[in-house]
């Protein structure tokens, strides 16, 4: 996963240092995108074309967009008007560090320039740019990442059901995670049957890795999180340790990676070695 972040942080770099001076937005989309990070969703990518055969590069915009978009939501879920957190990634956050106005621009203009990388791409076709933004937009939007957030938002403090606290995730968390997959199989091509298997894998995956986040958010330390240790019990958020106890959502983690591994082996990939490892990575992780 580190090559997969070295490669795509270089990308970040020339393109947002390609975009007009205008200083202190500028800093604060650099010093957001710059601040660390796992960079899981563009490995995600990287590691799906690679198992459908192609090289790395062909993912290169795709993974850039995908990190834009992510780090645009980050930059709005720390503001105080919603998750109100000061850490970020071991350091302050955007509206922290500049203020807020310059925080909700910089998000915009990364979200923004996520759709410009993908329009400007010479790696792909035009019916695959078409079909990619089509994929993204819907993602982050209301019936993804958007909508997942305002469902969030609106569950603080209610007790939630374990269906209802998915459905939340699984627009929130996963459906940027799946979009992953989703555009790696638009650029390689892919026949309907392994789009379709991917999908599920990857929205499988998508709800492992909140799983595990609630499940770190308790166990973790505000050191090794990067940012405040315990904040979701804070917010009173439905949470799986609240929903399940921690040794229950320990297990539905376990759960779900093996599903996901499943439905890996039922891809029948070129080459599903990395996706394997990164499915263990997620249910594993400890920040």
């Amino acid at each position: 996963m580190q090559q997969a972040a070295e490669r795509c942080n270089q990308i970040l770099a020339t393109k947002i240092n390609a975009q007009p001076e205008i200083s202190r937005l500028k800093t604060a989309m650099s010093y957001s995108v710059t601040n660390g990070g796992k960079r899981f969703r563009p490995a995600l990518t990287y590691m799906t074309l690679t198992a459908l055969g192609l090289p790395e590069e062909k993912g290169d915009d795709i993974a850039a967009a995908i990190e834009c978009i992510h780090t645009y939501s980050l930059i709005h879920d720390d503001l105080p008007a919603m998750d109100d957190d000061d850490l970020r990634r071991g350091k302050p956050t955007c509206h922290v560090q500049f203020d807020e106005a310059t925080a909700i621009l910089a998000g915009d203009a990364l979200q923004a320039l996520a759709f410009e990388i993908i329009a400007d791409s010479t790696q792909l076709s035009d019916a695959q740019k078409v079909a990619i933004i089509q994929v993204l937009s819907k993602a982050s939007g209301p019936a993804g990442m958007v909508g997942g957030q305002a469902h969030d938002l609106d569950s603080e403090g209610k007790q939630l059901n374990q269906s209802e606290l998915e459905a939340i995730h699984n627009r929130k968390t996963g459906a940027l995670i799946s979009a992953c997959t989703e555009m790696a199989c638009i650029a390689a091509n892919a026949p309907e049957h392994i789009r379709s298997t991917l999908k599920d894998f990857s929205l499988t995956l998508g709800l492992a890795f909140q799983v595990s986040d609630d499940i770190i958010d308790i166990t973790s330390s505000t050191e090794v999180l990067g940012k405040q240790q315990g904040s979701d019990h804070e917010l009173d958020k439905a949470t799986y340790p609240k929903l399940l106890t921690l040794e229950g959502a320990k297990d539905y983690l376990n759960q779900l990676k093996d599903k996901a591994l499943t439905l890996l082996n039922q891809a029948q990939l070129n080459s599903s070695e990395q996706l394997v490892t990164l499915t263990h990575f997620v249910a594993d992780r400890d920040h």
